[in-house]
């Protein structure tokens, strides 16, 4: 479908009029001066995915919607109509986009799905509210009125974006991780705490079964912790070993430059783009940035993790290529690799003796343990492990429902073969109170320092190829001088943050 059959199909729908607040009364009417006005960067498959919800809540207005993509129906989602459903959906408009052939995003779609829902819910023909950016600086400094940002870009914009936004005294609820880069994540942690701004990364979560998890440890079940693993079956997108040779036409409507960002320009190529950006170190984290958000963070919360790790171990699948029949290995330092197993040590905590992090993706995972052998089972495929030197817990990706192994000892010292009932607060609303208050969300950037060195320091290690010792005082790698260009980047002229 083209960009203008587009427009023509959903013209009727938005017919774009004026409607002023004062007329957007009715059942269920909240004041405009009791909501938070929104800003909305980024309106790729995640964002349009994540915006559905959001305009559910009555006391959130979004204003204005950002992306340097105005519309195209290439993005990589979970499943080929997923995006369109959830569209229908949430319109209640069955035959919406019947006849777009793939996957659509961009700010064309975010504008439209906004303005449709909100002129839907007033009873309206049409509304007109939602102003639409390519750059958001520009938005900045037009859209005065709006209280919070709302960030669902590329992991390399994430820093930029959030900086800017709480400098100009807006709130700021953000995608994992804060940023790429180490020295940008501080720096977009000291800006929250400097400005006083309201933060709020959206991996935060409370799980009731890493407190069982903490419990059995605090008794003594597993004797002293010295080990906890974690692994993930990611990557879900692809992955390479170089950059791309080719260099097709920027696709119409689409500003490359701004999608680039602050990273040294390079030719455009889809491979970098929408979804499948994770993969690379210009512009995503990488697997442990993706999901282990979401298991690590809330184990750094309970446990009462505090500090960044002491150093970093990274191996990678490694791989060849052949040119004019011979074959040889390729120096990959471009990308992720196909899988990684992540080693991290830390220092004793208030609750914890110094212990190891083991990160696994791609994959890997640890060895099977003996507990595990006795009663018949393997590891699954996602999963959590605490390792005492007197026995295991095993638990989900997330730290959930966690057993102790084998489980005739589970029984033994519970009384029962089945974990306590896993309770999960992932409030959406968390972030929404805490800005209307102009206070701090529990997902705060503030808490988040020690969970993000320790992701971003596992990327340097990878690309090191050996073991560095990380300053967390100084933000330096005190034993390998090459490996502190990996803690920032190039910056390309007017993005030095």
């Amino acid at each position: 479908m083209t960009r203008r059959k587009f427009v023509a199909t959903t013209a009727a729908a938005t017919a774009f009029t004026v409607v002023p607040r004062h007329v957007l009364g009715g059942h269920g009417f909240t004041a405009p001066s009791d909501k938070l006005n929104i800003a909305y960067i980024g309106c790729g498959t995640q964002g349009i995915r994540e915006m559905a919800s959001l305009l559910k809540q009555e006391d959130i207005q979004i204003t204005s919607v950002c992306d340097p993509n105005k519309y195209t129906t290439n993005y990589v989602d979970w499943s080929l109509n997923g995006i369109r459903n959830i569209i229908r959906k949430t319109l209640d408009e069955p035959e919406w986009g019947a006849a777009i052939k793939g996957i659509p995003g961009g700010r064309d779609v975010g504008q439209m799905f906004v303005q449709m829902y909100y002129a839907k819910q007033k009873g309206t023909a049409s509304f007109d509210g939602v102003s639409s950016y390519i750059d958001y600086r520009e938005l900045l400094e037009k859209e005065t009125d709006i209280d919070a940002v709302k960030i669902m870009t590329p992991d390399h914009l994430h820093a930029a974006v959030s900086i800017d936004s709480m400098k100009k005294g807006k709130h700021v609820v953000i995608h994992k991780p804060i940023a790429n880069r180490m020295k940008e994540a501080l720096k977009t942690i000291d800006t929250a705490r400097e400005t006083g701004a309201s933060s709020h990364l959206l991996a935060w979560s409370e799980r009731s079964g890493l407190g069982v998890a903490l419990d059995w440890i605090k008794q003594g079940h597993i004797g002293e912790l010295k080990e906890i693993h974690n692994w993930s079956n990611r990557p879900m997108w692809p992955q390479w070993t170089s950059n791309p040779e080719e260099t097709p036409a920027v696709p119409d409507g689409f500003d490359w430059q701004m999608w680039l960002g602050p990273v040294p320009d390079r030719p455009y190529h889809p491979n970098y783009t929408h979804a499948v950006f994770r993969g690379w170190y210009d512009f995503g984290a990488g697997s442990i940035a993706d999901m282990g958000h979401y298991s690590l963070w809330p184990l750094f919360l309970k446990f009462g993790i505090n500090t960044a790790p002491l150093n970093a171990r990274a191996y990678g699948t490694t791989t060849c290529r052949v040119d004019n029949n011979v074959s040889h290995g390729v120096r990959n330092n471009v990308a992720f690799p196909y899988s990684t197993i992540v080693e991290f040590e830390f220092p004793e905590q208030e609750m914890l003796s110094p212990f190891k992090l083991l990160w696994y993706d791609g994959g890997m995972k640890p060895r099977t343990p003996e507990e595990l052998d006795v009663d018949g089972k393997e590891l699954p495929r996602e999963g959590m492990m605490f390792v005492g030197d007197k026995g295991k817990i095993l638990a989900s990706f997330h730290g959930a429902n966690p057993k102790i192994i084998p489980e005739k000892r589970m029984v033994e010292l519970t009384g029962s073969a089945r974990p306590p009932k896993e309770e999960t607060n992932r409030d959406e609303r968390a972030w929404i109170e805490a800005f209307k208050k102009g206070e701090e969300s529990p997902g705060t950037f503030l808490k988040a320092a020690p969970v993000t060195q320790t992701i971003l320091l596992g990327a340097v290690a990878q690309r090191a190829g050996k073991k560095v010792v990380y300053d967390s005082e100084k933000v330096e790698i005190i034993d390998n001088e090459r490996a502190n260009k990996y803690l920032t980047r190039e910056y390309r002229a007017g993005w030095k943050l």
